[in-house]
């Protein structure tokens, strides 16, 4: 078959386009600045500007200043009065027993409930430091989610903007050969390059839709609006109002803590993940929690104790009618309740509050069942991830690109249609994104898998790191 000189430069414009793509996409990997906002800054930015934790370290004040008050005294009682004096003259000397008395009582608090009380509300405080640790574990994996869509839809609008030109063009070449009539080029061809163009552009606002909406939620992180108006008793010293977006042109790797978890089996995981997760923030905050019901439990047996006061008072007598100076009275008392009737009150508080210790003690193992499954669900999502990332990286990209040069080899022979080299780019666009979309997956797993994992040996570790 002869092939014309115009049919030939066609073919050549085809093959010599397709061929060069990839070196300017690396190209313009290269150009471009990674320059604002990473993960880490992100994170830390995110961190830092977090009203939550100012929020619980006021909470945390509350109940420091509250455990003083409450190892603290009632305050004294002081009456005074004139007592006994005549009703028919109001005459102060008249009577004997008029005077003028001034009272003071003192009530002492049943039993140990003052030192019981401080030691609850000091308990309760001391969770405030592992909920803004557990706190700023969750806005790391949070943030860095939402980093990473923003990242996926950037990268994925920047494989289709490479791609774009090619499509472009392909619809320049196959309009050239049609209008030619030679290569076998049908209006067909024609259309289908135009349409593949055209869902390109609609790939490409869903794209943008979707990096937009993602900018925007992680913003509402990442911004230092308001933070006037608050403060995070820490470093500050990012603060910018306004979020604008990442420039970060590669994904950035996430290590996986004690990796060798991922090798256990099924029926010892469980057991061994125990182990790590009993010194995460949230089971310690539970922890303290539940140290604090069972100082109220104490406090609330305290009940059955008497509750002791003492009063003293002194009245002032003034001279009788003749003149005879007359003795002022002084009296000394003491007065205690009677916790006989304690059926329905002193037995039922204490069964109440043993009831609710132990109601906290379930949550404790339901927060680890809970965490347990999580953990295994990311594992299992992490495992297959590998495996997919793997066959794309060994097999699948390799034979789709071997396809495309495939079906371009056999349109510039003669020997294939048009559509089948269309078909062919697309298909290594759809993996190239595809194979993204995987990357992605693995990081976002891996945040999640790390939120449950702690670098330290020991619990109250963790509670220290957290205001440092």
């Amino acid at each position: 078959m002869k092939i014309s000189n115009s049919n030939i430069s066609l073919h050549a414009r085809l093959s010599l386009l397709i061929s060069i793509l990839f070196i300017v996409s690396l190209a313009s990997n290269a150009s471009e600045m990674n320059e604002s906002l990473s993960l880490d800054v992100a994170i830390k930015q995110a961190q830092e500007n977090d009203p939550w934790l100012a929020e619980n370290r006021h909470d945390q004040a509350v109940l420091e200043s509250l455990s003083i008050a409450a190892g603290t005294f009632p305050d004294p009682r002081v009456s005074l009065g004139l007592v006994n004096i005549g009703a028919d003259n109001l005459d102060f000397n008249q009577e004997d027993m008029t005077q003028l008395k001034a009272e003071i009582s003192q009530m002492f608090p049943r039993g140990d409930s003052l030192q019981l009380q401080t030691q609850k509300l000091q308990l309760l405080s001391q969770q405030n430091p592992y909920l803004r640790d557990d706190r700023k574990r969750q806005v790391a994996v949070t943030v860095a989610t939402i980093w990473f869509d923003v990242f996926k839809a950037k990268e994925s609008i920047r494989l289709i903007d490479n791609d774009r030109a090619l499509f472009e063009q392909l619809v320049e070449i196959s309009e050239a050969s049609y209008s030619t009539a030679y290569g076998g080029t049908q209006q067909q061809d024609v259309i289908r390059a135009q349409l593949e163009l055209t869902r390109l552009d609609d790939r490409l606002t869903q794209l943008k839709q979707q990096q937009e909406v993602s900018q925007k939620r992680l913003g509402q992180w990442v911004s230092g609006q308001f933070m006037e108006h608050y403060s995070n008793f820490g470093d500050t010293s990012i603060t910018s109002p306004y979020f604008s977006g990442i420039n970060s042109q590669s994904l950035p790797q996430r290590d996986l803590l004690f990796p060798e978890l991922m090798e256990i089996e099924d029926a010892k995981i469980a057991e061994a993940l125990t182990t790590y997760l009993i010194k995460h923030p949230a089971v310690s905050a539970v922890e303290s929690r539940i140290e604090a019901s069972n100082t109220d439990v104490e406090l609330t047996r305290q009940k059955y104790k008497a509750q002791w006061g003492i009063n003293a008072g002194y009245g002032y007598r003034g001279n009788d009618d003749s003149g005879t100076n007359r003795a002022d009275l002084f009296s000394l008392g003491v007065s205690f309740d009677l916790p006989i009737f304690t059926e329905n009150r002193q037995d039922k508080q204490v069964s109440a509050a043993i009831s609710e210790s132990e109601s906290i003690k379930i949550q404790k193992w339901m927060l680890l069942r809970k965490m347990i499954s999580e953990f295994e669900t990311a594992k299992v999502q992490l495992q297959r991830l590998n495996q997919r990332s793997q066959l794309y990286q060994q097999e699948l990209l390799p034979q789709i690109h071997e396809q495309a040069e495939a079906a371009l080899t056999a349109y510039t022979n003669d020997e294939g249609d048009f559509s089948e080299v269309v078909r062919a780019r697309i298909d290594v666009l759809d993996a190239e994104i595809d194979k993204l979309d995987i990357d992605v997956e693995r990081q976002k797993t891996i945040s999640q898998l790390n939120y449950f994992l702690v670098e330290t040996d020991t619990p109250n570790n963790t509670a220290a790191r957290v205001d440092e």
